[in-house]
Formats: C-alpha cells, structure tokens, sequence
C-alpha cells in the first residue's frame, strides 16, 4: 500500500479541502502518546548525559507540564522559548502539548528587538530561557502580557526550570483539535517585520508522516540534530518526525563536523537532514573513514543543490548513503518536495517530487500556470500549508491564494513532476535585461576545486543596471581563481559568467537555518546603499 492511497480529502481550516492522511495522531501530544504506547522501552531522547526511554520522556513531559500548569500556563496560552539545541526544548514542546499551549520558539541567534517582537506579537505569557541569554529579554515592563519566567540555569527575577520538575506528572491532555495553533514560528524577516507564521497539529503531523513514509522511518532509526530546533527543519524533522516514527533522538548543541561524526558514529546514526554545506565540511575537515558510519542510509539536506562533487565523493566513501533533497519552509511546515534517494544524481538541480498530498505549480503575474518546464513563482497547496499569520490579515490576504502559499521561489515543474527552484524574486540578477538565476551560478561554482560554498550576489552597474559578483569560502591551497573562470565560461551563458569575485578563506554568513544571508554580503561589500 502506498502512502497516497492513505490520503483522503478532508476540510480544514474554514474553506480548504486537503489531502490528509488517514490514520493519524489527534494532535501533537498524540504524537508523543502513540510513541510511549508502541515503543515505551525504546529509547527516545539522548542528550549529554541524559538517555531517557519513551515511558521515562513521558514521564518527564508530565512533571514540567505539570509545573507548567501550576504557574497558569494552559489551552491556548502562548509558551515562549529561548532555548538552544537540548533536552529542555523536546521536553518543553512536548509539555506544552499536553497543555494546549501554544510554543513560540525564538533564534538564540536574534537580538532583543526581534525577541521583543515575537513576544509582544504573540502576547506570550509565559518565557523558558536559558540564563546564557537572559540579558535578550526585554524588561517586563515592555512585556505586558507575560506573567512567568523561567530559567534554565540560575538567573536573577526568574524562576528554576528545575522547579518545574518536582510535581508529579500530568496525565490528563487538554483537548485540542488538529487544526488548532500548536507552534507560531517567527519567519526571518527579509523583507520586512517578521510574520508569525501558525504551524497547526494537523500541518506538524502530516509533515512528519511524510517525513516517516517518503524516507523509510521507523523505531529502529536515529538522528543526530545539529540543525537548530528553533527553527522549523530541526523542530519537524529532528523531533516531530522522530517521535512520528518512534526513533530515537540525539541532541547536539552545534555543528562540528568532527564532534558530529563521531556522535554519529557512537550513536549508530541512520538519518539525518542538514544543509550541503555540513555535509561538504564532514569531507573537507575529517576523514570519513575514520568513523564507523556504516548505519547512515538516509541524508535528508535542503536550502541548496547538492554540489556534484560531493555526491560523487559521499557516493564512494558511504555507499549505503542516500541522498535525498528536501525543499519546504516555515509556511509549509517544513517540507513540501523530497527527492527520491535513487532520482538524487540524476536530477541534482532538482528538489524532488511533491510528497503525498502536496500541489504545487509555477504561476506567472497573473496568477496562470506555466507550461512544464517553464519558470514562475512556485505556489504549493496542502494539508501542511499554514492557514495564515499570526494576526496579519494583510500579509495573509497578500500571501495566500485559495489554500495555496505564494512562495516568492521562482522555479519550475518538469513534464515528470520533478519541481526545479532556480532563484529567490529578491535573488534574481536582472544584467541588462538578461535574468540570471544565482542558484544556477552557484550550483557550477560549488562544483569546482577548492570552492567549499558559493554566493551570487547583485553587483549595482550604472550601464547595466546590475552585473554578476560571486563570493566564494574556498580552500585556499586548492582554489584558482582562473580555473573556476573558466569552468563557468564552459558551463554557463557568457552573461550568466561572474565578472568579479570575492574569496574568504571562511564561511560565509548564515542565518539560524543554515542559508546564506545575500543581504548582509551585500552590505559588507557596500553593494547595499539603504
């Protein structure tokens, strides 16, 4: 039986008719009840010293929603957490669950103004914080409306997330139906004041389903989290999915290839989703044959192409690897295309196919599907889309269509549903009239020597309008700026070619999902004016 003849179309969300899956957990604390129900000795969640089986995470999950639940934190209360990547994230997802709270994750990454405007937005009453990062709250009197805060270590006007411990474990769930907000995710802002997009149960579950039926999950898997948890691919696929599947989590703090591998390989990892260059830095850093890895079988990554290099390298140092893009964002919580790992060499430009339930199409300006092939921004319709923002009528009214999520991607559905996404609108290099997608540029870029990741930015011309800059982290030792200048007149069109580079011998920046930020490039090299 295949997962589409699993789906069955429901309403949802007022005027949506999806495609949703059957058999599926009543709300995301059901994830976790079906778990400890199916699997309560396996174990669930590895953290530092921490080994916890699924009974004794539920266990866990009762006491702090318990504690929650003492401090007036219920159905509907909006649980706001700045946490990094441990235990006291899964727990507190979970726990809010129980509740019926409503987890507002913020980037350990952001600043006070982006955390003041996610809590005065959502109107979160309640915050978990670590005390490293106690002094990123705003005062209370510019939080009217949180009444509890909580620390996660010793912190000065907060109460001890260790308190929370000690009563016994809640049992009983609130009643929460599917389609109600169980997390609202701040998006990044690019272009504008953030959006707190609603991710509801029923999105959480369908997306981890997917996860589960498209990749092959079950009990007997394991992932290593590296990518952040505040963030929709670590929350879906690092815990959500896991829990779905009745794996097992690993927690690490941050990535380093190195100390990566080799939890990977004490662990016996089989899967995992980060982004290509964390994959490409476990082959330019270590040496993969000094870990035993040979459990890995699924290499989820998304946010890039795949250097062909680094499938061709990956291939023969881990051959029972499959690689296997996923493409999605927070509005779609998380993914919206996979690709096949057997389709992954074969079409390494492409982010894969639809997964069960999913619609998507490339519209041009007047809201008119493009022939096969051809390019226009994607829009994508399912059970997983968001029903809107929090509060924001007008970035909902601009954003949505008839159930669908306008995702400012440009890009391209072939003629066998293999969905191509070429460039960001604000991405686009306009030269002359000639648009160039910068994926495309980089997806060449990254494939020569030495070149580690690439960026193509927008260089201002006063003739042209704009010309195309690359920037490049390279391995200094092997990188020659001439030879990657004629790898790209060999496999690009001559206005396609960048005219000029910049080489780091670092990373470039990123945001808290691993993608790179064009903007603040531009900015550091004054291509950026106001």
């Amino acid at each position: 039986m295949t997962a589409q003849t699993l789906l069955r179309r429901e309403r949802h969300y007022v005027d949506r008719v999806v495609a949703c899956y059957s058999d599926r957990p009543r709300n995301v604390n059901g994830l976790l009840e079906a778990a400890v129900a199916n699997h309560p000795d396996k174990e669930a969640l590895i953290c530092d010293d921490t080994r916890w089986t699924y009974a004794q995470f539920d266990q866990e999950v009762g006491r702090v929603a318990a504690g929650l639940a003492a401090r007036g934190v219920g159905r509907g209360d909006r649980l706001a957490m700045l946490l990094g990547n441990g235990a006291p994230f899964v727990v507190m997802s979970y726990a809010a669950a129980r509740l019926g709270a409503v987890t507002v994750p913020l980037s350990i990454r952001d600043q006070m103004p982006g955390i003041r405007h996610a809590l005065v937005n959502s109107e979160a009453i309640a915050l978990v914080v670590e005390a490293a990062f106690v002094d990123l709250v705003p005062l209370p009197k510019d939080t009217p409306h949180m009444k509890v805060r909580i620390s996660v270590g010793s912190a000065s006007g907060f109460a001890d997330y260790e308190e929370l411990r000690q009563a016994a474990p809640l049992t009983d769930p609130a009643y929460v139906d599917e389609d109600e907000v169980a997390t609202i995710l701040y998006t990044s802002g690019t272009t504008g004041v953030p959006k707190g997009a609603m991710l509801t149960g029923l999105g959480i579950i369908h997306s981890a389903t997917n996860f589960v039926s498209v990749m092959g999950l079950g009990p007997d898997d394991k992932t290593v989290v590296v990518v952040p948890m505040n963030h929709v691919t670590g929350l879906i696929a690092g815990i959500h999915t896991l829990v779905r599947a009745g794996g097992a989590i690993a927690v690490m703090r941050e990535f380093k290839a190195s100390k990566f591998l080799e939890c990977a390989s004490r662990e016996g990892m089989t899967c995992s989703l980060m982004v290509p260059a964390m994959y490409n830095l476990c082959l330019h850093q270590t040496d993969l044959s000094d870990y035993d890895l040979s459990a890995w079988r699924v290499g989820g990554y998304g946010g890039a192409p795949m250097p062909a290099a680094t499938i061709e390298r990956l291939a023969s140092a881990l051959p029972g690897l499959g690689l296997m893009n996923a493409y999605g964002a927070t509005e779609t919580t998380s993914p919206a295309t996979i690709m096949p790992a057997e389709h992954t060499a074969a079409h390494r430009l492409s982010v894969g196919r639809p997964v069960p339930g999913v619609e998507i199409c490339a519209m041009d300006e007047n809201g008119r599907e493009m022939p096969a092939g051809e390019a226009g921004e994607l829009w994508i319709r399912g059970a997983m889309v968001v029903p809107g923002y929090w509060r924001n009528p007008e970035a909902d009214a601009r954003e949505f269509a008839a159930g669908f999520w306008k995702s400012g991607d440009i890009g391209a559905v072939d003629a066998d549903g293999f969905v191509y996404v070429h460039d960001r609108k604000k991405d686009l290099v306009n030269r002359g009239g000639h648009k160039v997608f910068t994926a495309k540029v980089e997806s060449v870029l990254t494939a020569c020597p030495g070149v580690i990741e690439a960026a193509v930015v927008s260089k201002p011309c006063p003739i042209l309008g704009e010309r195309v800059h690359a920037v490049l982290s390279v391995k200094s030792e092997e990188a020659d700026e001439d030879a990657i200048r004629t790898t790209c007149a060999s496999e690009l069109a001559d206005y396609e070619c960048p005219e000029s580079y910049t080489l780091f011998n670092s990373p470039l920046p990123r945001n808290a999902n691993g993608k790179i930020l064009k903007r603040q490039i531009k900015e550091d090299l004054g291509f950026v004016t106001a």
